[in-house]
């Protein structure tokens, strides 16, 4: 079904209340808050359209993709951790059997062949194109006002590339800690640090703030790293916070909290690195007039994209940049309109709360990407029910 406006929004709306839920409920029983939302979503977006079918011409036929698709997406809504605990769950409750597609429990795979499953999904990027479509076909109509930007931190459980054991050395290498003169034996002093220079990740992000005022869409993306790394940034207290594993940075619009774009870096990689490639990105599905960013984007290119695609960019000054302070300090009228950048933080919040932004079993961007994605589906599908009344 395509929805292209809010009238049509509404008529869906209408069509899931009047006929297609009160037809689930007198197959199934009654419907809870989230088998009405996966019924919505595999209703919105039928499946078929993004799902390859394998074929198998000698051996056992391949399972059906699109039953393990919409299992994977009622693992997200029904916070259910792991694969184990989600077939557990589908032997067990007959009404989510049904909705995920299945007759019987004997139809539903093993752990093994959901594996593989999701390895395809995370590869093809099933979630994202879902994602996709349902932003260009509910939002692309509507001049939105407020884009509000910005990250959240994705714990993950994996090694850091730096925690892989190394290969002992087969010689011991020489000992440099004192040296001979005629005066006797003296102590070397300390050695300066190997390593990059202090200042040399500041020089990086500039130059890749320079590099991607000229590259495509697709060249940003690869450009940015997304290997698993130790990240820091203060919370709202102002206190300092680690953590292993990545980073999710998303535009949101404002008028229902609607997710627009969304892409996964490293934890380390600076918010500031992902602002241009999510203006492109945002700007190939919606229209919008402003753009709310924390002092995190506070950056002379950043400012420059966001004038060329004709954006207001309202950009919280940073402290420790006093002629920005100076230049770009908000008036009462600004500090008002900032005040909706919270829209993003409370999206932040119901997607490690309510949609599996906490419960990341697998290793790999591609495949953290792919968990995240399906709650980001959910919500948005959750939020645009919302917008509809």
């Amino acid at each position: 079904m395509q929805i292209t406006s809010p009238e049509r929004l509404v008529q869906f709306k209408n069509l899931l209340q009047q006929e297609l839920f009160p037809v689930l409920e007198s197959a199934v029983g009654p419907l809870s808050k989230e088998g009405r939302l996966l019924a919505a979503i595999v209703s919105m977006q039928p499946l078929a359209r993004f799902v390859k079918e394998r074929r198998s011409y000698t051996g056992r036929p391949p399972s059906d993709r699109v039953r393990l698709a919409t299992a994977f997406f009622a693992k997200t809504i029904f916070r259910i951790a792991t694969v184990p605990d989600l077939i557990g769950r589908l032997l067990t409750d007959i009404q989510l059997l049904r909705l995920c597609g299945f007759e019987r429990a004997d139809q539903v795979p093993s752990t093994a062949t959901f594996s593989r499953a999701f390895a395809e999904f995370a590869a093809a990027e099933l979630p994202t194109q879902v994602h996709a479509a349902l932003v260009r076909e509910t939002q692309q109509v509507r001049m939105i006002e407020h884009i509000a930007r910005d990250s959240t931190a994705i714990e993950a459980r994996q090694r850091l590339p730096e925690d892989k054991p190394k290969a002992k050395a087969t010689a011991k290498p020489p000992a440099h800690s004192a040296y001979k003169t005629k005066n006797g034996w003296h102590r070397r002093g300390p050695r300066r640090k190997k390593g990059p220079h202090p200042r040399a990740k500041a020089l990086e992000r500039g130059l890749r703030l320079e590099r991607q005022q000229h590259m495509t869409l697709q060249e940003m993306l690869a450009d940015l790293p997304q290997h698993c790394a130790l990240g820091a940034k203060k919370n709202s207290q102002g206190h300092p916070q680690y953590w292993r594993g990545f980073k999710l940075h998303w535009d949101v619009a404002d008028g229902g909290r609607i997710p627009i774009s969304c892409i996964l870096t490293s934890a380390s990689v600076h918010d500031s690195q992902v602002a241009i490639p999510l203006m492109q990105m945002s700007a190939q599905r919606v229209r919008w007039q402003c753009e709310l960013m924390d002092s995190a984007y506070d950056a002379a290119l950043i400012r420059a994209q966001s004038k060329k695609l004709d954006h207001a960019a309202l950009i919280q000054p940073n402290p420790s940049h006093p002629r920005s302070m100076r230049e770009n300090a908000f008036s009462e009228e600004d500090k008002q309109r900032f005040k909706k950048r919270t829209i993003v933080e409370q999206l932040n919040a119901r997607l490690k709360d309510e949609f599996g932004g906490r419960m990341i079993y697998v290793r790999g961007a591609a495949k953290v990407m792919a968990h995240l994605m399906f709650g980001v589906v959910a919500i948005t599908v959750d939020q645009l029910l919302r917008l509809s009344g």
